[in-house]
């Protein structure tokens, strides 16, 4: 039987519009806090959806799904996070495998870096890895502004380039090479501290 055709609204996102294809509202909605979207049957559906309030859809939206509001992720989901002694300091980053508790990578520490550095690094590290590995589990990480300098495709650090962080903007730039080389169809997810508690990738340095 063939896939019945789908029409995404997103009313809260990068760009706001109608998408035909789930990967291309993804890619409005990934990391974007409070995001708001909802899949429709029918183009008529959507277009009135669009035009009218989100209020009016999403409620029915979010009780019919199974958010993730107040239940903390498990089992196949890669966690990533950033430690930095200082702003900039020693800066180390790491990915967790969830289910086992895993430690799957880490590096560092890297001298005169920044915590968001570090979080933009792991979730590149992250998606790189699975590329290799072949595998899509989602990429939690509770920084947004490494989600969205992901997004972008760009480290957007106002960090100055020294001779003893030399290195380390050489890993961004091959990141942004990566990221601007490849494509990816793995969520990446905004980690919800106030909810979940720290994230398991967590240093436990705070």
């Amino acid at each position: 039987m063939a896939k019945k055709e789908k029409f995404y609204v997103v009313w809260v996102g990068q760009k706001p519009d109608i998408y035909q294809h789930w990967t291309d509202c993804k890619a409005q909605i990934d990391g974007v806090e409070q995001a708001k979207y909802k899949s429709f049957d029918s183009y008529e559906e959507a277009k009135k959806a669009f035009s009218g309030d989100w209020k009016s859809f999403y409620k029915k939206q979010v009780s019919e799904k199974n958010t993730t509001s107040g239940t903390k992720p498990s089992g196949d989901i890669i966690a990533v996070d950033a430690a930095c002694s200082g702003n900039p300091g020693l800066m180390e980053y790491r990915g967790v495998y969830i289910r086992t508790g895993q430690e799957i990578f880490h590096q560092g520490p890297f001298k005169e870096g920044t915590n968001n550095i570090g979080e933009f690094l792991a979730i590149v590290h992250a998606l790189a890895l699975q590329e290799s590995k072949q595998t899509k589990f989602p990429v939690y990480s509770d920084s947004m502004n490494a989600l969205t300098w992901v997004r972008k495709k760009k480290c957007g650090t106002k960090l100055t380039m020294t001779p003893a962080n030399e290195f380390l903007f050489e890993m961004i730039d091959r990141a942004e090479k990566w990221l601007q080389t490849h494509t990816w169809d793995i969520p990446l997810i905004k980690w919800d501290t106030r909810s979940w508690g720290e994230i398991p990738a967590d240093f436990g340095r705070k």
